[in-house]
């Protein structure tokens, strides 16, 4: 029986480097299509070789509103305001279609470095004989900065721009905490429904990691050293993996509590069951050991009330590196043995605060179509990763859950438990 203070998932919105929209993110599943290429513009720029996953064709003029709200938009919010709208689309929100004041947002970001061509002509006029001038930033550099530049790289202006399209003027978050910023965010909207602060919530997260000040700190992302088809790069859980591929992309989802869905008639995708966050401490640079990976999903599991019996398929954060792959594994093995397990990074990389939201979105297609969509690239298990990936063709879903996981390499972890709305 349907309880009041369910949580359902009403609409969806997925800009990712396999499709924009829900039908062709899909349908590059199914088919097992990637996005990662060689990034263009990088070879021959001095910089190593750079594999990544870029949003093809993407025009966010054909979505953003105003128009001239492009001019304070980096990469990130355009991608997460075109999210957003999809998901506004699909479940007939928006301005003067609900309750303005009892709609809300909470989205998930990532660091935004600035682009080097507004940085250029500012960075000039501090060169004095060959040598950077910090003393002239103030006085010199800054006449040549756009006034408002600022305003594209603050994390929080992907909310603050949904909301002003949306007319969304209930709670307004953002969450910042790496890979696990979007599944935190999705969670967070569940509490602020739960606690009867807002009627219905944007949630999600957006993230680019394809910029050239990523590429400068390479040794901090454990980037694949890899000099096969880019296609092939990203390999969670194979055994001949060799670090993660990066990739740019949001989804948004829009929540409602049951009650809300269904007196305004709206088409429930999924149910939010339940969901945690753990910590495991990583002092001295010392890498997760995979306990809070671990917590998180027996915690989701106890606040759901459910057996791990019950799971349908786990989407896995599969970073494709040796060490996050392996302690990822034995952690869903150690509490849900057996459950085929898809790993979404393999087609289009490590999305960073849009990472969560894009896989999470992906799971939802599942429960909807009954199938689990494969891994690209696992060709050979590794001992050490002991777990059911479904991989080579889409499986069949036998119970209609699903299992998310993300966590980071500070120690973060996040599990959030989804279900078919009539689970």
């Amino acid at each position: 029986m349907m309880a009041s203070t369910d949580i359902f998932i009403t609409g969806i919105g997925v800009v990712c480097p396999i499709g924009v929209g829900n039908e062709a993110f899909w349908n590059a599943l199914l088919q097992g299509r990637s996005g990662v290429t060689r990034l263009p513009g990088v070879d021959g720029a001095g910089l190593p070789p750079v594999l990544g996953a870029q949003v093809p064709g993407f025009e966010p003029a054909r979505w953003v509103r105003p128009r001239k709200a492009l001019k304070v938009m980096s990469r990130d919010i355009q991608l997460a305001f075109v999210a957003a709208e999809l998901a506004c689309q699909q479940a007939g929100v928006g301005p003067g279609k609900v309750d303005p004041d009892r709609f809300g947002i909470v989205f998930g970001a990532d660091m935004m470095p600035c682009e080097l061509e507004e940085l250029a002509p500012a960075y000039r006029q501090c060169m004095v004989n060959g040598h950077f001038d910090f003393g002239r930033w103030g006085t010199h550099a800054l006449e040549e900065m756009f006034p408002l530049w600022m305003l594209k790289y603050l994390p929080n202006m992907p909310a603050c721009h949904i909301g002003i399209a949306q007319d969304a003027r209930g709670p307004n978050n953002t969450i910042v905490l790496g890979e696990v910023s979007s599944l935190a965010a999705m969670a967070e909207a569940a509490r602020v429904l739960q606690r009867g602060a807002a009627d219905i919530m944007i949630a999600g997260g957006a993230g680019c990691r394809i910029h050239p000040i990523v590429w400068s700190r390479r040794s901090a992302y454990y980037p694949a050293e890899w000099d096969g088809p880019p296609e092939k790069a990203s390999r969670p859980f194979d055994k001949a993996r060799c670090g993660q591929v990066f990739g740019e992309g949001a989804a948004a989802f829009v929540l409602e509590r049951a009650d809300h869905a269904h007196a305004r008639g709206a088409r429930p995708l999924a149910k939010l069951l339940g969901f945690a966050s753990t910590f495991e401490p990583c002092p001295q640079g010392r890498l997760p050991t995979g306990q809070a990976i671990r917590r998180a999903i027996v915690e989701t599991l106890r606040q759901a009330g459910m057996s791990p019996t019950e799971v349908g398929h786990v989407n896995a954060h599969g970073l494709s590196t040796r060490h996050d792959d392996r302690i990822e594994a034995q952690a869903i093995a150690a509490v849900l043995p057996d459950v085929p397990v898809t790993a979404p990074k393999s087609f289009f990389g490590n999305l960073a605060a849009g990472t969560g939201a894009v896989e999470a979105a992906a799971s939802v297609l599942a429960i909807q179509s009954g199938f689990i969509p494969p891994t690209l690239n696992y060709e050979e298990p590794d001992p050490e990763c002991p777990i059911n990936v479904v991989a080579g063709k889409p499986a069949p879903l036998q119970k209609p859950t699903a299992l998310c996981l993300n966590h980071t390499h500070f120690g973060q972890a996040m599990a959030l438990l989804l279900a078919h709305p009539d689970f």
